[in-house]
Formats: C-alpha cells, structure tokens, sequence
C-alpha cells in the first residue's frame, strides 16, 4: 500500500487507512481540503526517497551554499509550506544562522537593519502569498535607506503558475517596484546564476533582490557548482577628479563662515571630519541619521539639522557662505538653505538633489576628505569659534531646561539625559518613528563610539524592536536598547518573544503616553479636534513578564532611575514601561 500527497496543500491519502487504493478512486474525485484534482497527486515512497536525499543536492541546498559562500551570515522567516525545501536546506547548513520571527515584517525589517549596520547582506525568507506580501514594509524600508536584502520567496508549483491557485499571487509584479533584481528560479540549471545575479544587484546598487522558488523546484536535483566571489563583484573605489578637490578648496579658503553638515555616509570617518572642522574652523551639524558622527560634547558639534534639531545648528546654516555637505541625501525635513554648497556623496543622484550646488563630489568620504584636508589652509577664525561656542552653550542651556526630573508623568527630555548616564559609550541604539526618535535626534547626548540604526527616508513605526534584535545578534557583548513608543511597539511586540526564545539581553525602553504622540500635535497645529489618536492602555512591563522576559515600570525620576539601574544588570531581554506625558510638547 501507498501514501499519496496532495502538490497543493499537501493532504496524505493514506491507502492503508482509506482501503482503497488511489488508483482505482474514479477519476473527478477531488482532494478532500484543497479541492485539487487527482492528477495532482503524487505518490510517495518514504524509502526511496530518503535514500536518494543521500545520493544528491537539492537546488534547495545549493542557495543556500551559494548565498554563504558570498557572505550571507543571517536569514530570518517563517517555515511554511511553499518555503520547506529551502528551511530543510538550511537545517542541515552549519555556516548561516536561521532566526524564526514572529512576523514577516519583522524578518524583513532586520535584514534590512542588518544592511545599515554593517554594509553586508542578510536574507529573509518566507511563503508565497501572504507571506511575501507580509516582507513589503520591511523591504520597502531597505529600498529607501539603499540596505542591501536578499528576500527568497517560496511559489507555488510550476505546474500552478497562473492557475490562481491557493495563496498564489503574481509575486514578480508584486516585487518589481521594491526590487533591484527580482527573478523565479524555474529549473535547476539555474540557480546559481540567478542568486550570484540576485546578490551582486544587491550590494552594488545598494537594495532589494527577490529571488521566488517554486516549491516542486526546490526539491529537485540539481549540479551546479558553487561560484566562488572573488573577481565577481567590483571595488567601488578611486581618487576623485583633482580639478574638483581643488575648486573645493579654493571655495573653502575663501569662506568666512563655512559649515559641514554630516550625514550617514560620514560615518565612515569620523575622525577625518573633525580634523577637516579644526583646520578650517568650522562647525559640524548633523543630519538625525548621521548623529554619531562626532561626540556631543565635542567643541565643533552644534547639534543635528532640521525640524528635530538644534536653534544653533538653524542660525549657523542660515548665516553660513559655504556648506560642506558630507555622506547626507536631505529629506524634506531636514531644510537645508540655498547657500553655495559642495557636496560629496557616494551616489551622483543625491548630488544637487534639493538645489543647485557648486561643487559635486562623487565618491566615499574616506576617499575625499583626506584629500580636501590637504588641499586646505589652516584658517583660524577666532571671532567665527567664539559665536560658534556662546550658540552652542545657549543650546546646552535650553536642553538642560527642557530636561526637567520633578515633572509627572515623565517629560522626553529628561528621560534621555538621564539615559545617557547608564548606558555604555558603544552601545547600539535602534530607533522606532514618532515622539521617540524625535527626541533622541534632539535630546539625547550622543557618544562618538555609539551607532544608531533607524528608519530614515520610510519612517516606518514599529523599526525599533527589529533594528535591536539584529543588532544584538551582531555585537552579543554590546548593550542594545530599543527607543520606541506604545505605537510602534504594539505593531511588532509579538517579535519580543524572538528576544526571548534567543536569549538577546535587548533593553527596551517603551515611552507609554497612550497616544500616536506626534500625529496628536499634528492634529493640534493643523486646528483639528485630537480624534483617535488614543491607544487602549497596555501593561507592557507585565507583558514582557508573560513572554519569560522582565519587565519593570517607571512613573517618576526615582523609578526611572531604578529601572534604569536594574535593566541594564539583568542579562535577558528587559522592557521598561515608562510613563510619559502625551503633552511633552507644551
């Protein structure tokens, strides 16, 4: 007697049960879950089977070879059923670490984090149909920020293609505006071309490759030899043109007021930037994503540029007769002046994105400062360091005044000055959207040595949690904290049971007000009634409790003080329900 499986949702028709053999069940007999034909059918032979597991590899097995041998370290998903080849494949790797979320979003979002902190890339994994669609926010996040993702889908068989079969949805359409590589792998012979294809899109244009395997597909043999990296992908480095490193500099030679705005892209070398600001006498602003690009502290730092930043980084650009762009794309929040600008990026469309500039630099801010700052004259601008350091003393007097502890419920301002004193001068912070991550942008103190990973350009709520997974997964001896709101963190808190299930001491600090803080002031300056903008009241110390993590509480400086203390003792997944003022603004 013989087992027979259904190619659509997998049903068993058991012979041995059903006491009829399937071949003589007559002919419109349909499958009992799916309503599939009987010709959809296929026999199994559990023993044969095994054995020629054994004899071969799968194109299932040689993606995942592939994808390692260029470096992938991490995927994250959910098995399902249009996935199960590939999830076997990776059971058996020793080489890549599969984490299992509890939303796709999720999985999708910390490749993408992955992208921003380190350069390299990770993959998510997930189901055809809703599992794929479920991937979007967090790949459309990658898009935006230019994170490197590799996202493999499942599909349904070859034979279902079109046939709008269950959970079939047309994924190449689907992918084609997120993607800069989207192919189905339709027979064996091709896998390797199309992941090494995939992954080189990838990480040279800096977005979202989506590779669909139908599920009959992955299972089948295949022969490819592995493809080795080396000469495959191309050093995106050089010496930029001389002719422009000299108009550069005669430009900043011949300012009086000149200003550098650092942005993600700085990042790269920060020391080199601080050098550029002594020789010239210049302060440095930064974009929100470009904050750890120097100390806080530092005499040249006058505070991130924009609707979230600082009144002397606004005086300074509005005054200035050069700007020194480094690394920053410019969202339309940032409102950076018409004043004549040289501008050094990675990526010729950013140049002169938002108005004509006189100078255009193509190429990394290692490759270009250092030879600007040989190009330039020392310039000791007395007069111009003076006004610089009364602009930033009076904006160190306002955050100190707006940092009040004796306010209940608690004020934004205070909490993140009282923050910087428990946390280590390395540590890792990922940022949700909303209140939150405008006020670290403003009040926080950061730490030269401190990343912050975020969700720039899509500002998508709910990045927080996901960022400080991954995060914590790449640097396990680093503190981590997650910044986030009841907001964002209500649409992604079912993933603080990935922290717990793999042990990732992520602290994460919750801002409670009860409300989607910043569209309720939206509301206000707008002359709008506040109208469902208030959330349900959640406990989220006592769910962090349920989960196996720990959870404490906050309501006033003392508390917050205790909680801080204690959280970053612990070792597991801590979060701190803190109670904040949903009037922080007024």
């Amino acid at each position: 007697m013989f087992k027979y499986r259904c190619k659509v949702c997998n049903y068993i028709y058991d012979e041995t049960e059903e006491k009829v053999v399937f071949e003589d069940i007559q002919k419109d007999w349909k499958c009992p879950i799916c309503n599939a034909s009987k010709k959809l059918f296929i026999e199994i032979e559990e023993l044969k089977r095994e054995k020629s597991k054994e004899s071969y590899k799968t194109v299932s097995d040689i993606i995942i070879e592939q994808i390692s041998a260029w470096g992938v370290k991490y995927v994250f998903g959910i098995p399902g059923t249009s996935s199960l080849g590939i999830v076997e494949a990776l059971r058996k790797n020793k080489d890549i670490q599969y984490f299992q979320v509890r939303h796709e979003q999720t999985a999708a979002l910390m490749a993408s984090a992955y992208g921003k902190l380190t350069g390299n890339i990770a993959a998510c994994l997930t189901i055809t149909g809703p599992g794929a669609t479920n991937l979007a926010t967090g790949l459309y996040d990658a898009k935006q920020d230019r994170s490197p993702v590799l996202a493999i889908t499942g599909y349904v068989t070859r034979e279902l293609i079109g046939t709008k079969s269950f959970q079939e949805i047309n994924q190449q359409e689907f992918f084609e505006p997120i993607s800069v590589y989207n192919k189905i792998i339709t027979h064996p012979d091709e896998t390797t071309k199309l992941i090494t294809f995939a992954m080189r899109h990838a990480l040279i244009k800096k977005g979202v490759a989506h590779i669909a395997v139908s599920e009959n597909i992955q299972k089948e043999r295949c022969d490819d030899e592995i493809i080795d990296i080396e000469g495959r992908i191309a050093t995106l480095s050089g010496t930029a043109p001389k002719n422009e490193i000299t108009k550069a500099a005669a430009l900043i030679n011949s300012a009086k007021r000149p200003v550098i705005i650092a942005g993600f892209g700085a990042l790269e070398n920060k020391k080199d930037i601080e050098k550029l600001a002594k020789k010239i006498s210049a302060p440095i602003a930064t974009t929100f994503k470009g904050k750890p690009v120097i100390d806080d502290a530092h005499p040249c730092y006058v505070g991130s540029h924009g609707k979230i930043g600082s009144s002397s980084a606004m005086y300074l650009t509005d005054h200035s007769d050069l700007l020194i762009v480094i690394g920053a794309s410019f969202s339309d929040n940032t409102g950076i002046p018409e004043k004549p600008t040289i501008q050094i990026d990675v990526d010729p469309m950013v140049i002169g994105k938002r108005h004509p500039i006189k100078v255009g630099i193509v190429g990394t801010s290692g490759e270009v400062v250092p030879e600007i700052i040989n190009e330039v004259e020392d310039s000791n601008k007395e007069s111009y360091l003076e006004e610089i350091a009364n602009l930033k003393e009076e904006w160190n007097k306002t955050l100190s005044n707006e940092a009040d502890p004796n306010k209940t419920p608690l004020k934004f301002p205070y909490i993140m000055r009282e923050l910087a004193n428990y946390i280590d001068d390395d540590a890792i912070i990922s940022l949700d959207v909303g209140e939150n991550g405008w006020r670290v942008g403003r009040n926080y103190p950061m730490k030269i040595e401190q990343k912050l990973v975020m969700s720039g350009y899509l500002g998508t709520m709910g990045f927080g949690l996901p960022g400080a997974l991954i995060a914590q997964i790449v640097d396990p001896k680093k503190q981590v904290i997650c910044i986030t709101g009841d907001g964002g963190f209500g649409m992604v808190m079912g993933d603080f049971l990935t922290a717990v299930k793999y042990k990732l001491p992520i602290k994460v600090l919750v801002f409670n007000n009860h409300e989607l803080g910043m569209i309720m002031q939206e509301q206000k300056a707008e002359k709008y009634n506040n109208w469902q903008t208030h959330l349900q009241d959640c406990d989220f110390a006592e769910f962090a409790n349920i989960c196996g993590g720990t959870g404490l509480t906050a309501n006033d400086s003392n508390g917050l003080k205790k909680a801080f203390k204690e959280a970053f003792e612990l070792e597991g997944p801590v979060i701190i329900n803190i109670e904040t003022d949903p009037n922080s603004y007024d």
